[in-house]
């Protein structure tokens, strides 16, 4: 039996039973599905916004929020939401956003990670101009695969609006967890690889662009495009419409 929930690192005993602790937190149905709403929504809730998705009880929600603070998975802080400051302002609301602490469980042990940096660093000794190459070949062939899949998903009825819709879900399904910012960009709130690109962002990073690239290429979204844009505790790409691109409908391209 194999139980991955986060490909990662290796565990000693006591560091592996913690993880188990921490998984278990989620084995109740609701905590886990405050968990998801708070991972999925892409910035800080409080307590309230959280209360009503779910539509439970504001005490109920702060019980598991809390519960989830005490296991890692989530992090807390406190912050005024009212936009008022001073006298009168009222007391800070307790928010929550995921934690950046990894959860990584696998029985019986592997160690991809282990196997990913080795790769990582023999990359690293060949000559860069090749090997930036190769990559981008071989994760923009990936993401237009990706993509055309999509693509064939959406017919008959195909638009921009129902292509940009496959793009995300796609996204959300390799773990980037794509959410819409306030300059009209889909950010990647999570960059799957984060572990590896610690060590070796450049590569990392170049190949997540190429693989967007590809998605975008495969989709036929041609007003969208996909360029580096940094940010921390985020995948380093974002997705844009082109200047002066709206998504509209549009006839689909053969094949």
């Amino acid at each position: 039996m194999e139980l991955v929930l986060e490909w990662g690192m290796v565990l000693e005993p006591k560091a592996l039973a913690e993880q188990i602790a921490r998984i278990a937190i989620l084995d109740e149905p609701l905590r886990r599905r405050l968990y998801f709403f708070v991972s999925g929504i892409g910035h800080e809730v409080s307590r309230d916004q959280a209360a009503k998705a779910l539509r439970i009880s504001r005490a109920l929600v702060a019980f598991h929020l809390d519960k989830l603070v005490e296991g890692g998975l989530l992090e807390a802080t406190y912050r005024r939401i009212s936009g008022k400051s001073g006298p009168g302002a009222g007391r800070p609301a307790k928010l929550y956003r995921v934690s950046q602490q990894q959860l990584a469980l696998s029985l019986p042990e592997r160690r991809y990670e282990l196997a990913a940096q080795l790769l990582l660093q023999a990359v690293a000794r060949v000559p860069r101009e090749g090997i930036h190459e190769a990559l981008h070949q071989v994760a923009f062939g990936w993401g237009h695969r990706l993509g055309s899949e999509a693509r064939a998903r959406a017919r008959p009825a195909i638009t921009s609006e129902r292509l940009f819709k496959e793009a995300t879900e796609v996204l959300s399904q390799c773990g980037f967890e794509p959410q819409w910012d306030a300059r009209g960009h889909v950010a990647l709130q999570n960059c799957p690889f984060e572990a590896l690109a610690t060590e070796h962002r450049d590569v990392v990073c170049r190949m997540n662009l190429a693989l967007m690239e590809g998605l975008l290429d495969g989709l036929g979204l041609d007003a969208t495009s996909a360029k580096l844009d940094p940010q921390p505790g985020m995948c380093c790409v974002i997705l844009g419409l082109d200047p002066g691109q709206r998504p509209t409908n549009r006839r689909p391209r053969s094949g």
